[in-house]
């Protein structure tokens, strides 16, 4: 836990940090009362990584705008990437790198409307670890799954509170709020309205990738490849610890998007 004894240490040291909450995080915690917890533990703001995505589909719906002929693998999954990188380097060419994930594209706003505030990730996947320190190494962010973040407020003893209900959020965005459900991109950014349902493919799993990838090669057809290297998305990270199944966790999921406007 190297990363939450490094959050403890500035927490401790009062210094000047922002949390972003990926948009997985109804599986664990609850909404509104995380966002009183983390203000409680010493966070100064709490931003929703979902207002991160609408720059990630801005930017994407922009690059096939302006490249009708060019082909697409999304770039938000660290661990796909890497992947691609280590199994597929040939295909490196397609992944849309001209569009920041969620994650990069928070930590750019906090940084405009927080100057001087540490971003402080926290979510279901320990790969973005390697993509703020390898990849984004100049935005500063620590990144902690919601494992880790549980142990940093059993640590000080942050625990429920009923005034915590009135919390919000101080960036927020309900449009992307289904991205971490495998589909989220394509569903939320518009990319069907500018493509045929034949030329996008949704795909997530090891194994589903493998076989999507070979696809992706062999049908030129598919423009946009929307893929998430954990089954059924970023809702089954190695970061959560959850008995929910991945049907339950949806429904989290979708419920926290329909019920919070």
């Amino acid at each position: 836990m190297k990363e939450g004894t490094e959050l403890i240490s500035l927490l401790e040291k009062k210094e000047k940090l922002v949390a972003m909450l990926a948009p997985s995080f109804p599986i664990v915690y609850q909404y509104p009362s995380i966002i009183g917890k983390l203000k409680r533990l010493g966070f100064s703001a709490v931003v929703e990584v979902s207002a991160g995505a609408v720059k990630t589909n801005e930017a994407l719906t922009k690059a096939i705008k302006e490249n009708p002929d060019q082909r697409f693998i999304t770039s938000p999954c660290a661990s796909f990437v890497r992947f691609i990188r280590s199994r597929y380097p040939h295909l490196d060419k397609y992944l849309a790198y001209t569009v920041d994930s969620p994650m990069v594209a928070t930590a750019k706003i906090v940084a405009e409307k927080y100057p001087g505030f540490r971003p402080v990730f926290i979510g279901p996947c320990n790969v973005k670890k390697l993509e703020a320190s390898e990849d984004y190494k100049n935005l500063n962010i620590l990144v902690l799954t919601f494992n880790e973040m549980s142990e940093v407020f059993s640590h000080f003893n942050i625990n429920d509170d009923p005034t915590d209900q009135n919390s919000k959020f101080d960036i927020e965005a309900k449009e992307t709020r289904l991205y971490p459900i495998s589909g989220g991109l394509a569903q939320s950014s518009g990319a069907r309205e500018l493509l045929s349902e034949d030329q996008i493919q949704v795909v997530s799993g090891p194994k589903n990738c493998v076989q999507a990838i070979e696809n992706f090669e062999k049908n030129t057809n598919v423009k946009l490849l929307d893929i998430l290297f954990c089954d059924g998305g970023c809702i089954n990270g190695s970061g959560i610890s959850s008995p929910l199944s991945i049907e339950e966790r949806r429904k989290k999921i979708t419920d926290y998007w329909t019920q919070n406007p």
